[in-house]
């Protein structure tokens, strides 16, 4: 098993800002043809920038630096700075128009377009042959602040009054997904397969399960493989390891050694899955009957990355019998995200406090969507369940419903299995 050396034995990696820095310098004698982009992901929404958007966000121009026609970094407050030649713009800008459409429903995409679109709120552009030192001095000011933050987190009393943080560590590197993936491939990884019932839940009665959504606790499996790594460091190696995941899944899967399959399940998949050779081993494992009870779950931000990728998996994952469902949708994402155009078969909507207020616009809102296309998710208290009942909507997951069926005596003693 995997577990790489403890940071302090390791020389400490250079950070996305130096790197930005030394490459600005770098490029002084080459500024005619070059230009910037500085978009803003730090003045997202928090539910706007959680691991798997900012992952698709540095995906956006990962075909821009295999063509060697852009470099990107990402700062350590979420923001990307992209360095192109001056020949890419057109693909640069339509990057960043995928970004903001991604990125729609948030307050400072909409602050922008009711100020007529200008630069600084979402994104902002620079000439180096007209702006260098205006980046130059922008690059040294991220160093400092960097610089500043870890020194912050390092004295005694920051270290004393700490709150959760995200995770830390060791930067992810090529090297060390390459070990990890190794050790996923040796280990056994059944301990950490988790299961959360989705319930259909009327008037009164108690909760009874749909099907079961199973996954992999990322939390769990760095606790267990690789617990001085930080898999966030890296966006684009992070989401290589969700598709070597997606394959350990599947073989797990393929093996029903643990009566997994019995009944009706929902996995979590990135749409290129849906479209590799070890997802047509399970579909053939699969009983064609079962394949209606299997529903396959995608991220919004993933099936926008390539639209083109989505709309083929979901015809044949629909041909082969499977259902689409679209996962962690908000309230205010619901007007992005036309179900019926993109062909879901369900979506998950968000509970929030928030979905109580102006109540009878976002009741209509919801029944022109199809109530019972919906499933409330998230929910941890009897509040999500009392708002889902007064709209509708009769599908339920999360903690307090997990909390429900296992306080249901009919249900005691049947495959209890730990909560994420």
């Amino acid at each position: 098993m995997f577990n790489p050396p403890p940071a302090a034995a390791q020389p400490r990696a250079a950070s996305q800002e130096n790197l930005l820095l030394d490459y600005v310098h770098r490029l002084e004698r080459h500024r005619a043809d070059r230009k910037a982009v500085h978009v803003h992901l730090s003045g997202l929404q928090a539910v706007n920038r959680r691991d798997h958007h900012m992952r698709i966000a540095g995906n956006t121009f990962e075909n821009l630096v295999k063509m060697m026609q852009a470099q990107v970094f990402t700062m350590g407050n979420s923001d990307l700075m992209v360095i192109y030649k001056a020949q890419a713009q057109d693909e640069v800008e339509a990057a960043v128009v995928k970004l903001r459409f991604l990125f729609s429903e948030d307050p400072l995409v909409l602050e922008e377009q009711h100020s007529g679109g200008g630069s600084g709120h979402f994104s902002t552009w620079y000439s180096l042959d007209r702006e260098y030192e205006v980046l130059l001095t922008l690059a040294q000011k991220m160093v400092q602040d960097e610089a500043a933050k870890r020194a912050a987190k390092a004295s005694p009393t920051a270290m004393a009054n700490r709150g959760p943080q995200k995770p830390s560590g060791s930067p992810f590197t090529p090297e060390l997904l390459a070990r990890v993936e190794n050790s996923l491939g040796q280990a056994d990884l059944a301990n950490l397969m988790r299961r959360q019932a989705i319930c259909a839940m009327v008037g009164k009665a108690p909760p009874q399960p749909v099907f079961h959504e199973l996954f992999i606790s990322i939390a769990d499996l760095r606790q267990t493989l690789f617990p001085s790594v930080n898999v966030n460091s890296s966006p684009w190696l992070f989401q290589q390891l969700t598709e070597t995941l997606d394959r350990r899944v599947l073989s797990l899967l393929n093996k029903h050694d643990d009566r997994t399959l019995e009944g009706d399940i929902s996995i979590n998949l990135n749409v290129s899955t849906i479209l590799t050779p070890e997802f047509l081993v399970f579909d053939d494992n699969i009983k064609a009957g079962m394949r209606g009870t299997i529903v396959l779950e995608l991220q919004k931000v993933d099936i926008f990355a390539d639209l083109g990728a989505y709309l083929f998996a979901r015809d044949f994952a629909h041909d082969r019998g499977y259902r689409i469902c679209i996962d962690g949708l908000t309230y205010h994402q619901l007007s992005f995200v036309d179900r019926e155009r993109l062909g879901a078969d369900l979506i998950k909507l968000v509970w929030d406090p928030s979905l109580t207020e102006e109540k009878d616009k976002k009741t209509e809102a919801l029944r022109r969507i199809g109530v019972t296309r919906i499933i409330l998710c998230r929910c941890d208290n009897q509040a999500a369940i009392e708002f889902g009942h007064s709209v509708g909507i009769t599908l339920f997951q999360g903690r307090h419903i997990e909390t429900l069926v296992q306080g249901d005596p009919r249900k005691r003693g049947l495959r209890a299995r730990p909560r994420p």
